[in-house]
């Protein structure tokens, strides 16, 4: 089946179109400036060069036409006809209490998709909006919605819960809800068909290290725990987020600098993390070769990551009566050998020993072994596929829909 995945930003939308047989991907691309001077489309069909095209996209919709055109192209496209992509999967930031796994579009899913606004304003309103031009482009291709959130779903309450009043989780459902769990779900699969392919018995941390960040405790292969909250601001110090801090230095910044409920939430959001604590950037590459260049400030917000990555493990180890497996994951995960060197040293003696040799592997498509032979704690390198995932469901759901 071919499936075309989109991922809608309020200004963008990224898309890939899978051959969810082969799992290759036949065209990806993205249209950026949605509604903004200077938008375009940047596209690119396996085995032909790069295409850009710089055109006015007023909305999702035009954008959507755009990309059904570009496909279409026999220059630069991969298909013959609209009828060939027979399904579109959309990428869901936050399901809220009401979405526990991927569902096909209809009205009652799109009414019930407007309540999780408020617990993701700044991404809800741009998918529903990529999910409508998707409907206005092509209007019988079958929707499915696959969502951030679902696979932590499985956690007990007395992990999810906040120990804030009870009528606030009955009011407005205050609770965590996590984060990545396309990806975490994604790692974690691939790691349990490495070792062997059952989930019973499996006590896996798995590592989401980027931009964003997140950490998972995943049990028999289902999520019980992780570090994201109520919104992906908990957690982990980020590029530009603070990660988990005392709720009173709220109120207290606030006073002091005479920020509003919205600055403060912007400091949180886009002044601390790495950029805050190191005044160099938030991108880890940055930081990293100011590190390397001496500057000390860059080595304390690595540093603090490390440490707190290990903490998580350590706590998820207690959580799960062990652990037997840690995946490092995302583009921080896969690719900076300082920080799963260091996120895993002191950890011994839960039975982990890295290689050093192998931890500095590069860059691979593939899964890597980082762990030495001998280790009792297998570490892996998984790339995620967050994508695959998305096309996967779909396809399944539309399947049984045809059934």
């Amino acid at each position: 089946m071919k499936v075309l995945v989109v991922n809608a930003g309020s200004s963008s939308l990224k898309y890939q179109l899978f051959d969810t047989e082969s799992s290759a991907v036949l065209a990806k691309g993205n249209c950026e400036r949605i509604g903004i001077d200077g938008s375009r489309i940047i596209h690119k069909t396996s085995g032909k060069e790069e295409y850009i095209k710089e055109t006015a996209l007023a909305d999702h919709s035009a954008a959507m036409k755009l990309v059904v055109e570009t496909l279409l192209d026999r220059k630069v496209g991969c298909i013959g006809s609209v009828d060939e992509i027979e399904a579109i999967g959309h990428r869901v930031v936050h399901g809220g209490p009401y979405f526990a796994e991927s569902v096909l579009v209809t009205d009652e899913v799109m009414g019930i998709l407007e309540k999780c606004v408020s617990y993701a304003p700044l991404h809800t309103p741009a998918h529903i909006m990529g999910i409508k031009g998707c409907k206005a482009a092509m209007p019988k291709t079958p929707e499915v919605l696959v969502f951030d959130t679902a696979f932590h779903q499985t956690m007990p309450k007395e992990a999810f819960m906040y120990g804030i009043s009870y009528d606030m989780y009955e009011d407005y459902q205050i609770r965590r809800y996590g984060a990545h769990g396309t990806s975490h779900r994604y790692v974690s699969g691939e790691m349990i068909k490495l070792m062997g392919g059952v989930a019973e018995g499996t006590k896996i941390v798995t590592c989401h290290i980027g931009n964003g960040s997140s950490i998972s405790a995943v049990k028999d292969g289902k999520c019980i725990d992780t570090s994201m909250g109520f919104t992906p601001l908990d957690g982990v110090l980020m590029g530009t987020r603070c990660g988990s801090i005392d709720p009173a230095i709220v109120p207290f910044i606030m006073e002091k600098k005479g920020y509003t409920p919205a600055e403060m939430d912007n400091y949180m959001n886009k002044k601390c993390g790495f950029a805050g604590i190191s005044g160099v950037g938030s991108d880890s590459r940055d930081v990293e070769r100011a590190m390397d260049e001496g500057n000390e400030r860059a080595k304390l917000a690595l540093d603090m990551l490390c440490y707190q990555i290990k903490k998580y493990i350590g706590s998820y180890s207690a959580a799960m009566g062990g652990v037997n497996t840690i995946v490092f994951t995302a583009g921080i995960g896969e690719h900076v050998s300082y920080i799963r060197k260091n996120a895993l040293s002191g950890l011994e003696y839960l039975g982990i020993k890295l290689d050093d040799e192998r931890n500095t592997f590069g860059h691979s498509n593939t899964p890597v072994k980082l762990s030495s032979d001998d280790s009792k704690v297998l570490v892996y390198m998984i790339p995620t596929n967050e994508e695959l995932v998305i096309a996967k469901d779909t396809e399944k759901i539309v399947n049984d829909l045809n059934n």
